[in-house]
């Protein structure tokens, strides 16, 4: 969601600042500002659009100061304008916010009684207007911030700068994240590392509730009551240059690309082909607590969810354990049967999202044990779970998830793998087979990259589609989602994802010579057809007769499938409960190339933000 970045030191920091938020672009926003403080007092300097338009106001009279907060803005309260642009200033106060303040209203008729006239739309504005309020009662700016935030409800994570304490910043969190960078005579504040992460590695990462007073000189940390806090301080292991776009035309396309890698990062360490076993860092789970499992509860949004999807298939097939998956952003406002003996696991790349969270923190009210897979160390959800499973995908930039997904796919395979050992209900030498398998997906999936040309000529040759249909049974049904997901982020087509076997009762209506059909048509091993193969193959039929378009997606080496499609894309063979890995790669290039032909924003498509840290 938006974007912080806030600075204390001997620098000039307003190109600190703007160079922080790009950063933090892949967050999606609609606005941007900075606020700086220095001899001549408090500037403000906002700008609706992209940082470019900030830039460009900064030139005609760029601020001095070496304390300064900024701010990337995704609109919730009040349209996208220069009013409504973070930092809002009153008085001599400056306050930059992610979150929402659910009593505003109530807030802003109170200050508007006592006298207070507000500029913008904003509920972040409120902010402004306490502090000040408490700072001329006498109080320290940091004082002013705690008595502030006692009057309100809602989620932030908020940066404060004042006038009348130059040198100082206080921030506080509340279920959005925040990180502080320590460097050597000044000080960092981020919404996200990447941020900071070419002035400093080593960061402090903000739990809920806590409270900071950042200075040049240190970091002060208390809790809600003034209480002092110890924080370990993490070293940031990748640098910059991860972050960067490598010769590649967007931060998507290089994610995609970087795909093998990543799986080859998640996997290295906990697979042990020989001993027919997996060991999972991070993850207490012993055979009595496995063994008394009556049920999985997977909660995630969005990609997470599709991949959770396909982790229920894993885990059901290999452990035998009943798997339910439920929207985050259902589950926690439904009475959900949990108890001590379900495993309730959260899957979030950000290890943010809010409402992930949130169906989190309920389950494990209920008593359930809890497991994080995400991608962030030091995240609010990794910080709450009793056991996390860490994918290493390391940065992803690009608004639309794709390494994240596929590392997600291989984090669940061992787990499956590994709850199976540990009930018994998968052998060592079974084991041994599908650790194997896991093991060549990362040379599978490089294999699959070089079929890069053809899939961009069959997303050049369907991208002017209004619609696309995006077909998959069994394991490829959740890729199915997620191809169509992807399409409808970056490129803006209509497209939807459905279980094939569906078509008949309803989405066949929709078929004609305008209506594209991606379907997903691998074989089901390398040994047989198999029934999803047959039963896919009388889909494309269907959609065949009456006049659809077809793109398949099928095995090297199959003769059935191409001949019956527009276009082609192979992949090679891999066990079907591994290949959605395989296979959702040709959904990501094609997606990938129909948005860049169409001449989107790949990497910040409208209205999306990278982290959804509000509801």
């Amino acid at each position: 969601m938006c974007g912080i970045v806030g600075y204390v030191g001997e620098e000039q920091c307003a190109a600190l600042l703007v160079e922080g938020l790009r950063k933090l672009e892949y967050r999606g926003y609609d606005s941007a500002g900075v606020a700086v403080l220095g001899d001549k007092g408090l500037a403000v300097v906002r700008a609706k659009g992209k940082l470019a338009n900030l830039e460009k106001r900064l030139g005609e009279s760029m601020p001095q100061g070496a304390t300064g907060i900024g701010h990337t803005r995704w609109a919730t309260h009040g349209k996208p304008s220069d009013e409504n642009a973070h930092p809002h200033k009153y008085g001599g106060v400056a306050v930059v916010h992610n979150g929402i303040i659910e009593n505003h209203l109530e807030l802003k008729e109170a200050l508007i009684s006592a006298g207070h006239k507000f500029s913008s739309e904003t509920d972040t504005e409120i902010f402004a207007h306490l502090i000040q309020e408490e700072i001329e009662k006498g109080l320290r700016l940091p004082e002013a911030v705690r008595a502030a935030l006692h009057n309100v409800r809602g989620t932030y994570a908020l940066a404060v700068v004042s006038e009348k304490f130059p040198d100082m910043l206080v921030v506080s969190k509340n279920a959005s994240p925040l990180v502080v960078g320590l460097g050597e005579d000044c000080n960092f504040v981020a919404s996200d590392v990447p941020a900071i992460l070419a002035h400093t590695r080593d960061v402090i990462y903000l739990e809920e509730g806590d409270f900071a007073v950042i200075t040049k000189q240190g970091v002060e940390l208390t809790d809600k009551s003034g209480h002092k806090l110890s924080r370990g301080v993490k070293r940031i292991e990748w640098t910059p240059t991860m972050a960067e776009k490598n010769g590649h035309k967007h931060f998507m396309h290089k994610e995609i690309h970087e795909q093998a890698r990543a799986l080859t990062d998640t996997i290295r360490g906990r697979a042990s082909v020989e001993e027919g076993d997996v060991y999972l860092d991070g993850c207490r789970l012993d055979g009595k607590l496995v063994q008394r499992l009556t049920k999985v509860q997977i909660v995630a949004c969005g990609t997470s969810w599709h991949a959770s999807i396909t982790g229920k298939l894993m885990i059901e097939t290999l452990a035998k354990i009943p798997v339910e998956v439920d929207l985050a952003s259902e589950f926690r406002y439904r009475d959900p049967l949990i108890d001590s003996n379900t495993l309730c696991i959260a899957v979030s790349q950000s290890g943010e999202t809010a409402d992930t969270l949130g169906s989190f923190r309920e389950a494990k009210a209920r008593g359930a044990r809890t497991l994080a897979i995400c991608n962030v160390v030091g995240s609010a959800i990794a910080r709450e779970a009793e056991d996390v499973l860490y994918t290493h995908a390391g940065p992803e930039i690009g608004v639309a998830s794709t390494k994240a997904f596929t590392t997600q796919l291989a984090a669940f395979f061992l787990l499956a793998v590994r709850l199976g050992r540990l009930r018994g209900t998968l052998s060592a030498a079974a084991a041994q087979r599908y650790l194997q398998a896991l093991n060549e997906v990362p040379m599978l999936v490089d294999r699959v990259l070089k079929y890069e040309d053809v899939i961009k000529q069959a997303a050049h040759k369907f991208s002017q589609a209004r619609d696309l249909l995006f077909l998959g049974r069994g394991p490829q049904y959740p890729v199915a989602l997620e191809g169509a997901l992807k399409l409808k982020e970056i490129s803006y087509i209509h497209a939807e994802g459905y279980a094939a076997g569906e078509m008949k009762h309803g989405p066949i209506a929709l078929i004609d010579e305008n209506m594209p059909v991606m379907v997903l048509a691998p074989r089901d091993s390398d040994e047989e057809a198999g029934v999803n193969y047959e039963k896919i193959l009388g889909n494309i039929q269907e959609v065949r007769a009456r006049g659809g378009r077809v793109i398949a997606i099928h095995s090297e080496g199959d003769t059935k499938v191409p001949a019956l499609a527009e276009a082609c894309i192979p992949l090679p063979q891999t066990n079907p409960l591994l290949m959605p890995i395989v296979s959702v790669i040709p959904t990501q290039l094609f997606s990938y190339h129909v948005a860049d032909h169409r001449g989107t924003d790949v990497d910040q498509p409208r209205n999306l933000a990278k982290s959804v840290t509000v509801e």
